[in-house]
């Protein structure tokens, strides 16, 4: 939790005791379902919520904005953002139902009203937002494909609409074709851990009222 407060120090009373029942809950949760490797939940606040929460260092949302976070797992990024975020809407999908019961079951213990929990594939999504968020769980051109139906093209924040995506390694190849739009901001830029030494943010600003 430690971690959580020294990069963001601003932090509430209420969200400091919500990220600190985290570690408890996921712990319980993984004993069950198991949502985060065996071997890593003792690095649950370092990879999973420390990771989830370097999008709040490139964009601080602003209240009203919604969004949709693709194959959340367990509730990451989600869940951090969604506590860092209060007055944010965030839809939580996965395909596998088992994670999406435990992201309902934390959000409910945690008391965390402006997050919803669905088993779903995002092919099937109709609703639009205003970002899709999501860490790595496919290619990102792939990514991009699948999910930009559901950009909003209404702009309230300072980033322009699109898909905020957690990826680390080497994925000069699976962002090539859109070179000239994305942003990438290298999250050793806010955190200091060796962790995050090659681990990234891409934005990529999408306008559906351009044909592709």
């Amino acid at each position: 939790m430690h971690l959580i407060s020294t990069y963001f120090p601003d932090l509430s009373v209420e969200q400091t005791t919500a990220f600190s029942k985290l570690g408890a809950l996921y712990n319980e949760w993984n004993e069950k379902i198991n949502v985060v490797s065996r071997k890593d939940i003792e690095n649950l606040y370092l990879h999973h919520i420390l990771h989830s929460l370097s999008i709040a260092k490139i964009i601080q949302f602003t209240p009203g904005t919604k969004i949709l976070d693709v194959g959340t797992g367990g509730g990451f990024p989600g869940i951090p953002l969604a506590i860092m975020f209060p007055h944010v809407s965030f839809h939580l999908i996965d395909s596998i139902g088992k994670k999406i019961t435990v992201v309902n079951e934390i959000s409910r213990t945690l008391e965390l009203k402006n997050v919803v929990g669905e088993q779903i594939r995002v092919e099937q999504v109709k609703s639009r937002y205003d970002f899709v968020v999501s860490r790595a769980v496919t290619r990102f051109d792939k990514f991009a494909a699948i999910t930009r139906k559901n950009i909003s093209n209404k702009h309230t924040n300072s980033l322009k609409n699109g898909i905020i995506y957690l990826k680390g390694g080497d994925f000069t190849e699976e962002i090539q074709n859109f070179e000239k739009q994305i942003t990438v901001y290298p999250i050793s830029s806010y955190f200091t851990e060796p962790f995050f030494e090659t681990k990234k943010i891409i934005h990529l600003p999408i306008n559906n009222s351009l044909k592709v």
